[in-house]
Order: structure tokens, then C-alpha cells, then sequence
């Protein structure tokens, strides 16, 4: 049930970004916009202006994880324009962005000093979450345990000891930049690759791939979502794999045994605390012979129709509607409405 203290024509669903995630966006816009059809529609270009968009245009925008969207409405100027008009309309904005500066708690911290609402978990847990390193580091204080971490220099020694590395961005999200080092030609692809940006390196660690949502409800109370078992289309679960292969299965509730069902879900709680996350969360592990390894928290996974997250709501009997409601008076509680 929408609160009461909240017009439905004042939320105001804010999507797309400058990173290469906006296509996901696009398609966590596409679920949002059905399950609130009076939200207004703002989309955040790639040419760093925010403009306003008709629900026709994104519904029948075709094939998201491929194409760029565009806008049909009046542009609002920029990011901070568009957040000043929101503070002075005293819009609630459900964010339906991923990675990039929505994720990083930039976009978050320009919603803070407006004081305008916001879905989700604030600028500073946003920042800690999105660094892989630091997000390892607070995991491992709150008693989840997580994998060796490489120095680029050591990667030569650590293949021949570990037999098999994964190198992946220290910051970013949906799998981009996935790195498989199974050989030592492989080591020149990784150094290329941090060349451009952060990496992060460990061995790698064969298992189950698992993910497990964590909500906190309107009285803040906070659980977790039943785990997801994900099962790649071609053993790795990168971009392509995630949002286009159509054999990549995600089993929801993960067939796992009671004990590592418990520990999922108590492991994802730890690290949503950790980093003080709030409102909604998801964190990822791999499932090993030798017990759990923590991989990463992410505070704005994907809300498509494909993505984990609604796939734990409905295990968990909760319709979409009602967890974004749930969100939305979160944020005004948050915000002091």
C-alpha cells in the first residue's frame, strides 16, 4: 500500500547514466515503469543531460541490453539542474541506475545536499560498496570470508601456485571486464586492461555460483531474500552471459543444502550492515568445496525483468509493487517526510 504522504505523480523514476550500464538501466526503467505507471519518466543521456521521456517511448524501446535508448520529451539541463527542479518540485526518485556515478554514491551525494529523496543506500555506503577492495576489507571485518587478494606484479607466481586467476575491474558492474587468466598469455590482457582502470586479482575458485538479496522494511528491520544458484551458459557469467545467452540458468531458491542456505543469507546481512547499506542490497558468492568466498555487495543491482532481485522478491511472496513502495517510504522516512 503506497503511503500516504506521497503523491504518485511526485515519484519520479531516474535512469540511464554515463557509464556502459545504462543499458541495463534502460531495462530496470522498462520493469519500473510498469509496476508505477504514474512515475514521470527522466532519462539521463549519455550526453550528460537529463531528459524528460513518455512511458511509449521506453516500453517500446526494443531490445535494451543492446540498444541505446532515446528520449522523446523536453531536456531538463543537466544531472544538478534536473536535481535542483526535483528538490523544488519535492520529487521522490526511485533510481533505476546501475554502476558509474549512481553506484559510486556521486549521484547520491548531489541528491543529499539538495535534500532531495532517494531510494536505496546513501552516498558514502554507495562509495564503500562499489570498490571491490574496500567492500572485501568490511566484509571480512563483519566475519565473511573472502579470497586472497594479487598484486598485478605478483600474478606470474600466483598462477603457477593457484593454477587459474580472475582479474575483473576493482570498479565496475555487470560483469564488464571479466578476465579469465588461465594461461600466461592471459596475463597480458589483465595488464592492458589496468592500465585503463583499477583491477582487482585472486585466485580463481571453482564452485557454485550463488547470489542472495537483502531487504530492509519500512520499520527497518532487515532480512534476507532466498539465495539464487546461478548456473552460466558457458561456465563464466559475464555481460553476455547474464543478460543475453538464454541458456544461463538461475535457480531460485538455490538448490543448496539447508547449512549453506543459512550461511548465504546470514553472510549477505553481515555485509549489507557492514557497509550500512540501506533500503535494498544483493551480494555474491561462490558456493566451494571449502566453504564460501564472498566476491562483491552491490547497492543498485538490476530491477530488470531478467535480474536476480525480483527473482528473490516473488521466491520470497513480496510483488514487485509492493517492494518499491516499501523503497519509496523508506526514502521519505530517510529523508525526515
Amino acid at each position: 500500500m503506497m503511503t500516504a504522504s506521497i503523491d504518485p505523480a511526485r515519484i519520479t523514476i531516474l535512469f540511464g547514466g554515463l557509464n556502459k550500464e545504462r543499458l541495463v538501466s534502460v531495462a530496470s526503467a522498462q520493469a519500473l515503469h510498469t509496476a508505477l505507471p504514474e512515475a514521470a519518466l527522466w532519462f539521463w543521456d549519455a550526453d550528460d543531460l537529463v531528459h524528460e521521456t513518455s512511458g511509449a517511448a521506453l516500453l517500446g524501446h526494443e531490445r535494451p541490453f543492446e540498444n541505446p535508448f532515446k528520449a522523446d520529451g523536453k531536456s531538463l539541463g543537466s544531472l544538478p539542474q534536473a536535481l535542483d527542479l526535483a528538490k523544488g518540485e519535492s520529487r521522490v526518485l526511485v533510481l533505476g541506475m546501475h554502476g558509474g556515478a549512481a553506484e559510486n554514491g556521486e549521484v547520491q551525494a548531489m541528491c543529499e545536499v539538495r535534500g532531495v529523496t532517494f531510494t536505496g543506500s546513501g552516498s558514502a555506503s554507495s562509495n564503500l560498496a562499489f570498490d571491490k577492495v574496500a567492500a572485501k576489507r568490511f566484509a571480512a571485518i563483519s566475519g565473511v570470508p573472502i579470497a586472497a587478494g594479487i598484486a598485478l606484479g605478483e600474478m606470474e607466481a600466483a598462477l603457477d601456485q593457484y593454477g587459474k586467476l580472475i582479474a575483473k575491474p576493482a570498479r565496475d558492474g555487470s560483469s564488464y571486464g571479466l578476465i579469465f587468466v588461465n594461461a600466461k598469455q592471459d596475463l597480458v590482457a589483465v595488464r592492458n586492461a589496468a592500465k585503463v582502470e583499477d583491477y582487482v586479482i585472486e585466485p580463481f575458485v571453482a564452485g557454485i555460483e550463488a547470489t542472495c538479496g537483502v531487504l530492509e522494511q519500512t520499520d527497518g528491520s532487515v532480512f534476507a531474500l532466498p539465495p539464487i544458484e546461478i548456473i552460466p551458459a558457458d561456465g563464466g557469467f559475464d555481460y553476455e552471459a547474464k543478460y543475453l545467452a538464454k541458456s544461463t540458468q538461475e535457480i531460485c531458491p538455490g538448490r543448496f543444502t539447508p547449512e549453506v542456505t543459512a550461511q548465504l543469507q546470514d553472510f549477505a546481512v553481515r555485509a549489507h550492515k557492514a557497509m550500512s547499506c540501506t533500503g535494498y542490497s544483493r551480494s555474491d558468492f561462490i558456493v566451494s568445496a571449502n566453504g564460501l568466498i564472498y566476491l562483491e555487495t552491490n547497492t543498485l543491482p538490476g530491477l530488470t525483468k531478467a535480474s536476480l532481485y525480483p527473482k528473490a522478491l516473488l521466491a520470497q511472496g513480496i510483488s514487485f509493487v509492493e517492494f518499491l513502495h516499501g523503497q519509496i517510504e523508506l526514502g521519505l522516512k530517510r529523508a525526515g517526510h
